[in-house]
């Protein structure tokens, strides 16, 4: 089956033999990540799985950073219904997980900014390749709201519990080196130009193995930390944020974050 990469609003795709390159392509923003965007994430990752195409998806952003969070300026329609309300509070959620449980290989370029919901979308990759001025950080306890999809776990998973409570917690930022220092990231590349030739590397490394055998282990890997994901609470955590954002502290936080 080929995969459509037409009506895609906010992503931009470079195919290249078996390879995908998907950049987040809100450059004007920073690449902040809109309900827009954070669907079709959701969506192309799913759609990868149903093709054989391409063995290797390489997630980037345009511009100046990965992604910069959420954009503060987004406005949108009222949902029409408490059940709609909480589809939207689940986006995110379903979008980092259809990136975690795709079917093919997949690879976090990273530069300048992995905020929040971008930070979430690297560390749901397979290998996370980075530049040394990369700032890591999840500001949602800063804002005055729970972590939402499903990243507590996730980082607990990668970095270990002590290492996200400095980065939930305390709202703690991390650059390059000390990320790779932590295990959130697999290599760092002093400057964009070399982190492409990393990515190139890596993207070589995987291709030259067996197409099969590649697909299984990751197979395996993905069936076995299905194990984590028993009594999974992660489903409430858009209840939980949204349910936050209601409080005049969330809201004071989140409407000024960023402008001082």
């Amino acid at each position: 089956m080929s995969l459509r990469l037409t009506d895609y609003e906010t992503l931009e795709f470079e195919p290249n033999g078996e390879v995908l390159r998907i950049w987040l392509n809100r450059p004007e923003s920073r690449n902040a990540h809109n309900q827009q965007m954070i669907k079709e994430v959701g969506d192309i990752f799913l759609a990868l799985n149903a093709q054989t195409e391409f063995r290797v998806a390489v997630l980037g952003g345009r511009g100046k950073s990965f992604c910069a969070g959420a954009d503060r300026k987004e406005t949108s329609t009222a949902a029409s219904n408490d059940v709609e309300a909480r589809y939207r509070g689940q986006l995110g959620r379903r979008a980092v997980r259809a990136i975690e449980d795709c079917e093919v290989v997949t690879i976090a370029r990273v530069h300048g900014h992995a905020v929040g919901g971008g930070c979430c979308f690297s560390t749901s990759c397979d290998f996370r390749l980075a530049t040394a001025n990369t700032a890591f950080y999840v500001p949602e306890v800063e804002l005055g709201v729970p972590l939402p999809w499903g990243a507590t776990p996730r980082l607990i998973s990668e970095v270990g519990a002590s290492r996200a409570r400095q980065m939930v917690m305390l709202a703690e930022r991390i650059d390059g080196e000390l990320a790779k220092e932590w295990g959130l990231i697999h290599e760092v590349a002093v400057d964009e130009d070399l982190l492409d030739e990393l990515v190139s590397e890596w993207v070589k490394r995987c291709l030259a193995l067996p197409p099969l055998s590649v697909h299984m282990a990751k197979y395996q890997m993905r069936g076995y930390a299905q194990v984590s994901r028993l009594g999974d609470i992660s489903e409430f955590d858009g209840d939980a944020s949204a349910l936050a954002m209601r409080s005049d502290e969330a809201k004071a936080r989140f409407g000024s974050f960023g402008s001082s």
